[in-house]
C-alpha cells in the first residue's frame, strides 16, 4: 500500500527534525486533505546546513570527476527503481496525473546521467606563450557551496538541474525545496544519499522562503545561487546576490507566444500546443500562452483547439483516465477567475471553460479566450494556469511585434511550412528558446533559460556546468 510520508530536513548526511520541532502541513490539492507534514527550518538549522556544506565542499572538490560521475549514475538508477512510489507522492502533493509524475522522475534520472558525463569533460586550455620556457594554462575549479531555490510546479525537475550541475562539478549544495510539494524532492535527495554521497555535499531544508533566501544568499559560505520562480522575486534575489558578489542563475517567468502561420500543419499544431498548454494544468513556465494565428487558418484552428480543450478529462491525478489534475493550491483559483473576468470585461470572447469545477479540491476548467485586447491583464501577466489566449494576425511583422511586445523572453513556439519564415523567426524572436513545428524544449542536452525579464543563464546543455565553475589561469616558467 502506498503512503505519503512526513518529511524531514537532510543536513550533514542525516535526516532530522527541525531543532525547534516546528512543522508545516502538506495538503492534497485534489481533496483538500492534510496528508503529511514537513520539518520547518529556522536560522539554527540553516547554520547547521551551512557548516555541513562548507565541510562537504572541501571533501567533494577533491573527489575526481570520474568518481563523482559513477556516484551520480548510481543515484540515477536508484531514482528509476523507485519511480512508481515517488510518482504517487508527487501526485498526492502536486496534483498532476500519475503518468506525468512518473515522466518527470524518469526525465530527472536522464538529467543526472547527462550531467554526470558532461562534467567529466570540463576541459581547460593550454595557451601558447610569448616566451620560451613558459607554460600558460587555464583550469576549471568548482565555484563553491551553492544555494538553490525551487518552486512547486515541477518538484523534482526544477531541483535536479541545479543539484546535478553542482554535484557533477564538485560543489556542495543547500536545496530550499518547495514547502507545498516536499516529499518527492526529498526522495530525489534520498537517491543521492543512498548512492553514497559524502556527508554535507547535499543538504535539504524547508521553511519560509524569504527568511531562508535572505539568510543564505549573503552568507559568506555560499558562493553561488540558482533560483527558479517569478520575475519580481528573481529580481530581488539577483540584486541581493549582486550586492554580495555572488554568481546567480535566474530562470524566471514567461508569457510564451506561439505563432501559427497559414502554411502550418494545422492538425499537428493543434495537437502539440493543446498538450503543451494544458500539461500540469498550465502551471508550466514554458507553456504556450499567447496564441497568434494567421487569418487564413484562424477559424479552423479555433474550432480544433476548443474541441481539444473540451476533450481534456479533469480529475484526481490518481485516476487512470485523468489527463489534467487540479491547480496546485487554492490561491490559483481566484487568480484565474480574476484574469478571465478582466479579459471578458475588456472585450474578450470566452470560447470554453472559465469556471472552477466543484467545491472540493482546486479543479478548474480548461479555458480558451479569443480576441483579447492587449490592455487586458492576462495579455501582460503570465496566467500560470489552464488558460489559452487566441488572437489573430495578418502579417509576419504583426506576429513578431506582438511576440516581442512583453519584457519576458523565456520560451516561444511557431508552426510554419516555410524554411525562410523559420529562419527569420530564429533570428528575430526575443526568447531564450524557440521550438518550431514541434515541442523540443527541456531535454537534458539542450539549453534551458531565458532573456530580458525571464532571467539569465542556462540550466541545460553543455553550457550549464560553466556557471558552477571558476576559470583559473596558471602561468609557470620552467
Amino acid at each position: 500500500m502506498q503512503t505519503y510520508p512526513d518529511v524531514k530536513l537532510f543536513i550533514n548526511g542525516e535526516w532530522r527534525d527541525a531543532l525547534a520541532g516546528e512543522t508545516i502541513e502538506v495538503t492534497d490539492p485534489a481533496t483538500d486533505e492534510v496528508i503529511g507534514k514537513i520539518a520547518h527550518a529556522r536560522k539554527a538549522d540553516m547554520d547547521l546546513a551551512l557548516e555541513a556544506a562548507d565541510k562537504g565542499f572541501k571533501v567533494w572538490r577533491d573527489t575526481s570527476p570520474f568518481d563523482r560521475s559513477k556516484l551520480m549514475r548510481k543515484a540515477a538508477d536508484i531514482l528509476r527503481e523507485r519511480a512508481d512510489a515517488i510518482a504517487y507522492m508527487m501526485t498526492r502533493e502536486q496534483g498532476k496525473p500519475l503518468a506525468q509524475s512518473k515522466m518527470e522522475i524518469m526525465g530527472a534520472a536522464d538529467t543526472i546521467d547527462w550531467f554526470a558525463e558532461e562534467a567529466r569533460r570540463t576541459y581547460g586550455q593550454i595557451i601558447p606563450a610569448r616566451f620560451s620556457g613558459v607554460n600558460q594554462m587555464t583550469i576549471k575549479l568548482p565555484v563553491g557551496p551553492v544555494a538553490a531555490f525551487t518552486p512547486w510546479n515541477f518538484p523534482i525537475n526544477q531541483i535536479v538541474r541545479k543539484l546535478s550541475a553542482a554535484v557533477s562539478t564538485g560543489c556542495s549544495i543547500i536545496v530550499k525545496a518547495p514547502e507545498e510539494t516536499p516529499a518527492s524532492p526529498a526522495e530525489l535527495i534520498r537517491a543521492f544519499a543512498d548512492a553514497g554521497i559524502p556527508a554535507g555535499v547535499v543538504n535539504l531544508i524547508y521553511g519560509i522562503p524569504a527568511e531562508i533566501s535572505e539568510y543564505l544568499i549573503p552568507h559568506p559560505v555560499i558562493r553561488k545561487i540558482s533560483f527558479t520562480g517569478s520575475t519580481p522575486i528573481g529580481k530581488h534575489l539577483a540584486a541581493l546576490a549582486g550586492k554580495h558578489m555572488k554568481r546567480a542563475t535566474m530562470e524566471l517567468g514567461g508569457h510564451a507566444p506561439v505563432m501559427i502561420f497559414n502554411d502550418a500543419d494545422l492538425e499537428k499544431a493543434i495537437e502539440v500546443t493543446a498538450m503543451s498548454k494544458f500539461r500540469n494544468a498550465g502551471q508550466v513556465c514554458v507553456a504556450p500562452t499567447r496564441f497568434l494565428i494567421q487569418d487564413g487558418v484562424a477559424d479552423q484552428f479555433m474550432e480544433g483547439f476548443v474541441k481539444a480543450a473540451k476533450a481534456i478529462k479533469v480529475g484526481n491525478g490518481l485516476d487512470a483516465d485523468t489527463t489534467m489534475g487540479p491547480l496546485a493550491n487554492e490561491r490559483r483559483i481566484p487568480a484565474m477567475e480574476a484574469l478571465i473576468q478582466d479579459a471578458v470585461k475588456s472585450g474578450a470572447d470566452l470560447k470554453t471553460g472559465g469556471n472552477r469545477i466543484g467545491n472540493k479540491g482546486n479543479f478548474f476548467e480548461p479555458t480558451v479566450l479569443a480576441n483579447v485586447p492587449t490592455s487586458a491583464k492576462i495579455m501582460n501577466d503570465e496566467p500560470f494556469g489552464p488558460v489559452a489566449i487566441v488572437n489573430r494576425f495578418s502579417t509576419y511583422e504583426e506576429a513578431i511585434e506582438e511576440a516581442n511586445r512583453l519584457p519576458f523572453g523565456l520560451a516561444s513556439y511557431a508552426f510554419t511550412g516555410s524554411v525562410k519564415t523559420a529562419h527569420m523567426l530564429g533570428r528575430q524572436v526575443e526568447a531564450g528558446m524557440l521550438t518550431i513545428n514541434h515541442n523540443g524544449l527541456a531535454l537534458p542536452e539542450v539549453p534551458f533559460g531565458g532573456m530580458k525579464d525571464s532571467g539569465y543563464g542556462t540550466e541545460g546543455g553543455s553550457e550549464a556546468v560553466q556557471a558552477y565553475l571558476e576559470t583559473k589561469y596558471v602561468s609557470q616558467m620552467n
